[in-house]
């Protein structure tokens, strides 16, 4: 690591020959793996863009000139070049960022990781430079492992090319997203990669027709007035440049010097340029070259020489997941499962490799999954939409408007909801079960074990007149949590007896917490009695009844307080006349830092003990005064 650690900013890269930028590469390389396998993070993704960040440093001037990611999460090497090399802590509490941070350096200029939104920072940042006379600052944006297929990058470019302001749009072209990217704008690329380019063709015809007497030169004019034309045929990228952005390459993403070489003239053109890269995910790393699934794109804590996890996690919440699809697809042949360019992340491959001809990837674009969705229900289908539950924030106007609206019946199943921890604010799945409680006729249930997961996504799949949603937590699943006892359409997990004090209502995940906060109040003196909803949304008619034969009732739920479930049941017991004293836990309206999940959930009080000491808390108040309680 000799060369890398002589390295503390972006102008240190401007000192080194050729030949030394290649062996700091390697280095680079080296270090992610041995760094990345010890704390997890995005792999796959850095080493495919090593060579590409350090033409950027190389050519543009960071933080002057605006170096933007998207997604962020192949930000790693960027983040080496601009001084931070203390990896022992990615995505560890009181460490780096997995994603920009600019809490981090003034070189991180946005902290994007949701997908296809690169462009529109750019556009913005660009006119601002022009409104405020910043004529020697360009903006470049990097787009890639996907990105370029959600509908918002095409939205961004069609206002670039329509200006002639400086802004330098790098693809990053390395045929995926988390697994091979697909689409016509995939298979666009995959041309441009694989035909001989038309500059070379160009460069020859030049040469040949100039050697031809008399009608050689008019012959090469007009060949070169035919310009558009050939460049179509030869190698068809007027998809670019009938946007009116001049387009340079491919370019060999892993040659610093032709890099450097393209960007210096897409720099100097002074308008809107494409260059674009071709790149290997997982470059000089053989466990993640190997790997056709993500080529490593996301890896746990690994051996750094297998590429093998270090620790076998027990079943998780995505497989049990990816099992029942299999099982209920075998005996619906209604039933057809979308992804957004996530196939194995949120469990759709073993379906989608026992039913092929059925399984629908529509690319880095919730907003068309829930549409394209709609209308496979319309057609007759029950469609099953599987994402992360913090991006399908991205299509709530389709959930509501296409969905909802014309009653169809389409499952959405949202994975790493809630806390997910160590990706940091973006990826914290705490807003769905807020923002889905004002969709009208929408029915929201969070299991709280496989169960329940099972048995729910067939009840879900099984509405075929309104959406309905399954959503549920990172990781392991843990051990089934039996019911003693069913109110309605709620599961009773505890009984506190005629005389209870409290009734804790216990949303998904958070059951065992519960049960052990019970556990906790019971050894002081106090009866609590807990309870699954199971389905959330709408609220059961029993609950009502059930809480006004208790003092008080605490919910807890993995969402954010602000319009979460606790909110909708404080507002069903007003409206039933119930003036039970309730306090809703749940996580604070607030962007959370990265950490690992128990030690977010520790810092915000949803634990055994955080949820106990609310609870004795209240009932103590009702046994003062219960008028100033409510």
């Amino acid at each position: 690591m000799a060369l890398l650690t002589r390295i503390r900013g972006p102008r240190d890269l401007d000192r080194l020959s050729p030949g030394q930028l290649a062996v700091l590469a390697e280095e680079i390389r080296g270090f992610l793996v041995e760094e990345v396998s010890k704390t997890g993070g995005h792999l796959g993704p850095n080493l495919g863009v090593v060579e590409l960040t350090i033409a950027l440093h190389r050519v543009f001037e960071s933080p002057k000139d605006r170096i933007l990611f998207d997604t962020g999460h192949q930000s790693y090497v960027h983040k080496i070049l601009t001084g931070r090399q203390d990896f022992s802590r990615l995505r560890i509490k009181g460490g780096l960022s997995g994603y920009p941070s600019r809490a981090e350096s003034e070189h991180d200029v946005i902290e994007n990781s949701h997908a296809s939104t690169v462009l529109g920072y750019a556009d913005g940042l660009a006119k601002a430079n022009e409104r405020l006379g910043h004529t020697d600052r360009t903006v470049v944006a990097v787009i890639g492992d996907g990105a370029l297929t959600g509908g918002m990058a095409w939205e961004a470019l069609n206002n670039i090319a329509e200006s002639d302001r400086p802004v330098i749009i790098v693809v990053n072209d390395n045929e995926r997203s988390y697994s091979p990217t697909i689409g016509g704008l995939a298979n666009h690329l995959a041309t441009l990669r694989t035909t001989q380019g038309y500059e070379r063709f160009l460069s020859w015809g030049k040469d040949a027709l100039q050697r031809t007497p008399v009608v050689g030169q008019s012959l090469f004019e007009t060949l070169h007035g035919a310009k558009k034309g050939l460049k179509d045929f030869i190698a068809p990228q007027g998809m670019f440049e009938d946007l009116g952005l001049k387009y340079v390459g491919p370019i060999d993403g892993h040659d610093v010097s032709a890099l450097e070489s393209a960007l210096k003239r897409a720099k100097g053109f002074g308008g809107p340029v494409i260059v674009h890269c071709l790149t290997q995910k997982g470059r000089g790393y053989r466990a993640a070259e190997q790997n056709e699934e993500d080529r490593f794109h996301a890896v746990p804590v690994i051996h750094p020489d297998t590429g093998l996890p270090v620790k076998t996690a027990g079943q998780d919440w995505t497989s049990v997941f990816g099992e029942e699809m299999v099982a209920i697809g075998r005996e619906r042949t209604d039933v057809v499962g979308i992804t957004a360019a996530m196939l194995h992340p949120v469990g759709l491959a073993p379906f989608a490799k026992e039913f092929p001809d059925r399984i629908y990837d529509v690319g880095i674009a919730e907003q068309h999954a829930a549409v394209s969705a709609a209308g496979l229900a319309t057609g007759g289908l029950h469609p099953v939409v599987a994402v992360y539950a913090t991006f399908l924030n991205r299509a709530f106007d389709q959930v509501l408007m296409d969905v909802a609206l014309h009653r169809c019946g389409v499952t959405f199943v949202l994975d790493r909801a809630g806390v997910t921890g160590t990706d940091g604010a973006s990826h914290n799945g705490m807003w769905d079960m807020s923002i889905l409680q004002v969709v009208p006729g929408l029915r929201l249930a969070s299991p709280r074990d496989a169960d329940q997961l099972r048995a729910q996504l067939r009840e879900a799949v099984a509405v075929e007149d309104a959406p309905t949603v399954v959503r549920y937590s990172k990781g392991s699943v843990g051990p089934a949590i039996p019911a003693v006892g069913r109110v309605g359409g709620m599961d009773v997990l505890r009984d506190g007896g005629a005389d209870a004090d409290v009734l804790i209502v216990s949303v998904g995940a958070m059951a065992q917490t519960c049960l052990d906060a019970a556990e906790k109040l019971a050894a002081q003196g106090i009866a609590a009695t807990v309870v699954d909803p199971r389905w959330v949304k709408p609220v059961d008619p029993e609950l009502a009844p059930l809480a006004a034969r208790h003092r008080a009732v605490i919910t807890v739920e993995d969402n954010g307080r602000v319009g979460g479930v606790g909110a909708t049941i404080a507002q069903a017991l007003r409206d039933a006349g119930v003036d039970v004293p309730l306090r809703d836990l749940g996580i604070p309206q607030e962007f959370l830092d990265h950490a690992s999940r128990d030690e977010i959930l520790g810092e915000i009080g949803l634990t055994p003990d955080g949820v106990a000491q609310k609870a004795a808390a209240l009932v103590a108040k009702v046994s003062l005064d219960p008028a100033t309680v409510l």
